[in-house]
């Protein structure tokens, strides 16, 4: 697969602050990549690195192995940013229409009006009369606009209602399955677990995980060990067995965070207990995150503990 998306060692730093610092990935036609991060993690800044919006302090972006303002790139790229803000003084239609005509191939009105969620009768509103939730959907349209191959999100569910972000998401997917890259910052650990292929961490400025949820999980946390009971058994005997490291039960359903699931159930069948429906699950993204994160604190502190020797 190309290679659409290349970082390399890139670092960009704010009156000698950071933001940034000697990031490296890339990214292949096609993926879904969602780019993790807390507040002032750096990943809004990675983004709009990439999209040409900032000039790294060192190191290289390029789209399509050409530099982000290339006007070849600027034809295949389109951007959703975090803040909400269209030009005034013109109708929805008109402000479409005219990015619309920015680009060689661009994408149908019927089809945006599709996939935004944009109502017809809202075509012909002034874009200052628009609500909060009309002017994102109108900014997802403008990203659209031109039919790119990639295209960036930045935080593009904030706000959203359940049902909202659920339909939105649906499109997202709907437009990767055509072939296009989707690369998206979000803080909702859930909806990158169940919306994107791949995920990379970022903390403090530098990439500390890189990888599928899957194998994120599968490396980074415990398993759980899920089934039904036939018959109630206290909890305390849950918690002699061994490989079990926590156990949570609610009425008949228990689950057992494993140390070794394998070794677990093993465990289960010798002893023949009463039980049925049994599953075995990862663990959560949200442990994911939370190890990631404090293992780069730790690192900080020896760091600091062999500055201060």
């Amino acid at each position: 697969m190309q290679t659409i998306v290349e970082l390399k060692n890139v670092t960009k730093e704010f009156q000698q602050k950071k933001a940034v610092n000697d990031v490296s990935f890339s990214i292949k036609q096609g993926e879904m990549v969602a780019i993790l991060g807390a507040n002032g993690a750096g990943k809004t800044t990675t983004m709009r690195m990439m999209l040409g919006l900032m000039k790294p302090t060192r190191g290289t972006v390029s789209l399509f192995q050409k530099d982000s303002k290339h006007k070849e790139v600027l034809e295949r790229v389109g951007g959703m940013l975090q803040e909400v803000s269209v030009m005034d003084s013109l109708k929805v239609k008109e402000l479409i229409q005219l990015i619309q005509s920015y680009y060689q191939h661009p994408l149908e009105l019927s089809s945006l009006l599709e996939l935004t969620g944009l109502h017809e009768e809202e075509w012909n509103k002034r874009t200052e009369k628009l609500s909060g939730g009309q002017k994102r959907r109108l900014n997802f349209a403008l990203a659209l606009a031109g039919n790119p191959d990639l295209l960036f999100l930045d935080e593009p569910t904030v706000g959203m209602d359940v049902t909202a972000r659920e339909n939105f998401w649906r499109k997202i997917k709907e437009l990767n399955k055509q072939g296009k890259t989707i690369l998206f910052t979000t803080h909702y650990l859930q909806e990158a677990d169940e919306v994107a292929e791949r995920i990379i961490m970022i903390n403090k400025g530098e990439v500390v995980g890189d990888g599928t949820p899957e194998h994120l999980k599968g490396k980074l946390t415990k398993p759980r060990v899920r089934f039904q009971e036939k018959i109630s058994y206290p909890i305390d005997f849950y918690r002699t067995l061994p490989f079990v490291a926590e156990v949570q039960k609610e009425k008949e359903t228990v689950t057992l965070v494993a140390t070794n699931a394998d070794q677990l159930l093993k465990e289960i069948f010798d002893r023949q207990l009463n039980i049925h429906h049994i599953e075995v699950k990862l663990g959560r993204l949200e442990e994911v995150f939370s190890q990631l994160m404090e293992d780069t604190k730790e690192v900080d502190s020896n760091e600091h503990l062999l500055d201060a020797k």
